[in-house]
């Protein structure tokens, strides 16, 4: 059944109800997802308009679209903003600092006192202007097109379940340093990504893929080479991203009740995460 973009506050795809786009047909203006995009030689085309023409090459999943906002994509701006909030603070005032940094910082020894939520709480830390800045770059450039596609709901639990499973996997290497950062939840969505792209390898998607896995690689080498990098927290977190966006294809895909679903799969990871750490404690 088809949606009118017209009903809505926010333009939704006219094949896919349940994703939010910034995306327009040039040619009737319909709305349209990243997955129903065809680009042309002038903007793009929805899947009829593209059928309709042979004057053009289109190639499936365009990459790049409209600037994301918070209208378009809240959770993502809402999380930017927040860690960016508390870096502030801490910065401003040293003693915030202190007390934020004891209070949500990752110490595996109090975790096995039974404080379980620092798996998740590092995720607001960071601890340099390099750090935050990295991390949040890699959140705007990825994180609204992502929730654009498979709802709010199912990116806020994506986002903290990666970063739960990055918090996992740090907790298991034993470390009696203390970690922070959002690394765990950004290689999350940059599994998501992989994966996705993967998927649309032989539709358009093999460049970004490539881009992506470059990415993850240098990480990987960094995390080896430069002292202070919690690599195990990168690899459990894009691991977990991987698996959250496989199963997202294997039973949400198509379906009606595709943002339900991808919720319900990604919370399912976060209490893994959860079961997991209170039997390891």
């Amino acid at each position: 059944m088809e949606m009118d973009s017209t009903e809505t506050s926010v333009p939704v795809c006219y094949r896919h109800p349940d994703r939010v786009t910034g995306l327009a047909c040039s040619r009737c203006e319909k709305s349209i997802c990243v997955e129903c995009s065809n680009d042309a030689a002038v903007g793009q085309l929805c899947p009829d308009c593209a059928a309709q023409t042979d004057r053009h090459q289109v190639v499936r999943a365009r990459t790049l679209y409209q600037r994301p906002s918070f209208q378009t994509a809240p959770v993502s701006f809402t999380i930017l903003a927040v860690t960016v909030g508390i870096y502030v603070i801490g910065f401003v005032s040293p003693v915030a600092g202190d007390w934020l940094f004891l209070t949500f910082a990752q110490f595996n020894v109090l975790i096995d006192a039974g404080e379980w939520w620092r798996i998740f709480t590092p995720i607001l830390l960071h601890g340099s202007l390099l750090h935050i800045g990295f991390n949040m770059y890699l959140l705007y450039m990825l994180g609204p097109r992502l929730e654009q596609q498979v709802g709010s709901p199912a990116f806020g639990a994506l986002y903290l379940a990666t970063a739960g499973a990055g918090g996992l996997a740090s907790y298991l290497s034993g470390s009696p340093i203390p970690s922070i950062g959002a690394s765990g939840a950004i290689f999350g969505l940059i599994g998501a990504w992989l994966f996705a792209y993967w998927k649309l390898r032989d539709a358009g998607g093999r460049a970004m893929f490539n881009q992506l896995f470059v990415l993850v690689a240098i990480n990987v080498v960094f995390g080896f080479v430069v002292p202070g990098i919690d690599w195990r927290a990168h690899f459990g977190g894009l691991a977990a991203g991987v698996f959250i966006a496989w199963m997202w294809s294997l039973f949400a895909a198509g379906k009606p009740n595709a943002v339900a679903i991808r919720t319900a799969i990604a919370t399912g990871v976060i209490a893994f995460d959860l079961a997991a750490i209170l039997l390891l404690t």
